[in-house]
């Protein structure tokens, strides 16, 4: 995971300049640095690590000694043992030691919730590519046996379909463990599957993403396009609020000016001063700076904006 998210950092601090537009209910919302987005998919990821790092040390913990149910009969030093094999200590309970399965449903929920992660990842690029504002990698693309001019994210698209089996696999051991009564039952031995194929996906998936990374290279003139002034309607917006009116009239009054654009059938940013002031009379010359995509991004200065 560190190589993962030291590629997504290097990456987005390499195309810190690119625009691109940014997306609430897959509809334009504001407009964004690329960087900003794939950061945002990091954020997630690195929560993911938190969350194996917590992890380790309720798995760590020694069960040797604990017999078959009952204990050990002849004084073995469990402290020792654990300590000689590198745990951070020793199950408290020998019948729940026989039986606990809970560090490998807790890895596989993990594991689905990472890959989860993965899946909006791979979605957010599969959309983008198809925008044409990524271009992806040869060595992650496949072409079509029919139509020469296909070029299928396949690997994404591979991603994305690892996130529902992960959580099948956490959700069916979780389901056997439910009816079982205390100590050892046979059913148990239906773990060893689910984890060591979850521990094979989960590697190999960071894999493919951090090459995916790697090598996809943005498209900033493709992003550009997607950009569109009515998405700086909130600036003007927050324009009147930085002259002290309140954001609750601001809003309505921006709406006021969405909807002129649209009813003249005009892009917003083509308003003139003039028409602007029939609606609100605080509009003043300095409104027209709004229209700047950069500044609208660079006016967005607290942390994690």
């Amino acid at each position: 995971m560190a190589t993962l998210l030291e590629a997504g950092a290097e990456f987005a601090n390499q195309h810190i300049d690119i625009l691109m537009a940014g997306y609430t209910h897959l509809q334009p919302a504001q407009p964004i640095r690329f960087s900003h987005w794939l950061m945002s998919h990091m954020s997630a990821l690195m929560r993911d690590a938190e969350r194996l790092k917590e992890l380790i040390p309720r798995a760590n913990r020694c069960p040797l000694g604990s017999g078959a149910l009952a204990g050990n009969a002849f004084g073995v030093d469990r402290e020792f043992l654990a300590a000689e094999l590198g745990f951070d200590g020793v199950t408290p309970n020998s019948l729940d030691s026989v039986c606990d399965r809970d560090f490998i449903v807790e890895f596989l929920m993990w594991h689905a919730m990472m890959l989860t992660h993965l899946s909006q990842f791979a979605k957010d690029l599969i959309i983008t590519n198809m925008l044409k504002g990524v271009e992806m990698d040869d060595a992650y693309a496949t072409g079509s046996s029919l139509m020469p001019q296909k070029k299928n994210p396949d690997a994404l698209e591979l991603l994305r379909g690892k996130a529902g089996i992960a959580l099948g696999k956490a959700v069916g051991l979780t389901a056997t463990l439910k009816g079982l009564p205390r100590a050892y039952n046979k059913d148990l031995q239906e773990d060893k599957v689910p984890l060591f194929e979850a521990v094979d996906t989960v590697k190999d998936c960071l894999a493919i993403a951090t090459g995916v990374i790697c090598t996809m290279r943005p498209q900033p003139k493709n992003l550009m396009k997607a950009l569109c002034p009515e998405m700086l309607a909130t600036d003007l917006a927050d324009y009147l609020v930085r002259k002290g009116v309140p954001f609750r009239e601001t809003h309505h009054i921006s709406g006021a000016c969405v909807r002129l654009a649209e009813e003249s059938e005009v892009s917003i940013d083509t308003l003139t001063l003039e028409q602007l002031q029939n609606i609100d009379s605080r509009f003043e010359e300095d409104v027209m700076k709004v229209w700047d995509y950069e500044v609208s991004v660079e006016r967005k200065s607290s942390i994690g904006g």
